[in-house]
């Protein structure tokens, strides 16, 4: 038994025969003359990871803050578990727990007594604050960091306590609100792992992000937001499926032909191929202009063979999240993944755990 399974709480609470963790219609929010979320539509089923992806200022945070009972929605209703966020405030609160995205701990008190402190306010006994607090350190690998002030901790570690923080009173109903962002790979893949954890005890996690690799690893659903408005949902397969096409992906015999075989992928599919790092490789979409991918990529073959290209490895994929992410919003740059971030913060000191 881990110490993420000694938290007592053996059933959770759903809506209305079994319903979901969360029901939104037409959800909407301003800010003066900005209208930051637009008539929202979502359902998340109870015990998963759902994903809400977009860009930066897509309404994002502004959902959650609603939905946590911190925002007033100016139109629109929302329920969790059942119960109205509105009329149903207080309800709603000790259902749910929410990690932002700035630490929410007192950097001046240790590791344990975060813990203990919230623990006590959540109104467990001293001893049982303790246990608790105890379990939590150890099952995020915060132990031996126990004693020491958060404000020594790196970006990883203060990111783990956060979250043991918010699961000190086992809640329903998780909101993460992008809890990897700036994170080095080893943190980003603790947090992961924290999140499929406490998924697994029950607990339904609410995950924002614009890290399309976060989502593909985490969420079982994803709505996609931009502009305050859901422009997609469903399972990562359903969304690339809506799409249509997909990407070949090419390894030549010989690295000379590669320029030729990117000629003939142009004349072919009317898209210019991507070249990889690798000098016998590369890639390009296919399935526009309202023809099947299968069929493109045929021609391609036939294309390649009469010009002599020889091909090693062919394979024909799904578009990636990248690729379902620009053509729902016809933007020129889909969100960036963690790798991206992190190469933008080259200057800054990683967050290493």
């Amino acid at each position: 038994m881990t110490a993420l399974d000694r938290t007592g709480r053996t059933t959770r609470r759903a809506g209305p025969g079994g319903g979901p963790a969360i029901e939104t219609s037409g959800l909407v929010k301003t800010f003066g003359e900005t209208r930051a979320v637009d008539g929202i539509d979502l359902t998340v089923p109870a015990g998963t990871v759902y994903g809400v992806l977009g860009p930066n200022g897509a309404g994002k945070t502004t959902t959650v803050r609603m939905l946590a009972t911190l925002l007033k929605p100016d139109g629109g209703e929302a329920r969790v578990f059942g119960h109205d966020v509105l009329h149903e405030a207080d309800t709603v609160r000790g259902l749910v727990s929410l990690t932002g995205q700035y630490a929410s701990v007192d950097e001046d008190l240790t590791g344990t007594e975060n813990l203990v402190l919230l623990g006590r306010l959540l109104g467990h006994g001293k001893r049982a604050a303790r246990e608790r607090s105890g379990q939590l350190l150890e099952a995020f690998g915060l132990s031996e960091a126990a004693g020491r002030q958060v404000k020594n901790y790196s970006g990883g570690m203060r990111r783990r306590i956060d979250i043991a923080a918010s699961i000190l009173n086992t809640p329903d109903l998780l909101f993460l609100d992008e809890p990897t962002t700036g994170l080095d790979p080893r943190s980003r893949n603790q947090v992961w792992e924290i999140v499929r954890a406490v998924v697994a005890q029950g607990t339904t996690v609410l995950l924002t992000t614009q890290y399309l690799d976060e989502a593909d690893q985490l969420a079982s659903r994803i709505a996609v937001i931009d502009k305050g408005t859901v422009i997609a949902e469903g399972t990562k397969g359903e969304l690339k499926a809506s799409v249509g096409g997909g990407t070949v992906h090419l390894r030549l015999r010989e690295a000379e032909q590669r320029e030729k075989a990117a000629h003939v992928l142009s004349g072919v599919l009317g898209v210019q191929a991507a070249l990889d790092p690798d000098p016998l490789a590369l890639t390009a979409r296919v399935g526009d202009g309202g023809r099947g991918a299968a069929e493109q990529a045929g021609r391609v073959l036939a294309e390649l063979a009469q010009h002599g290209i020889v091909v090693d490895n062919f394979s024909l994929g799904q578009p990636s999240l990248d690729e379902v992410f620009l053509a729902l919003t016809d933007r020129t740059t889909a969100p960036r993944t963690s790798a991206e971030d992190r190469n933008g913060r080259k200057n800054q000191k990683e967050a290493v755990a």
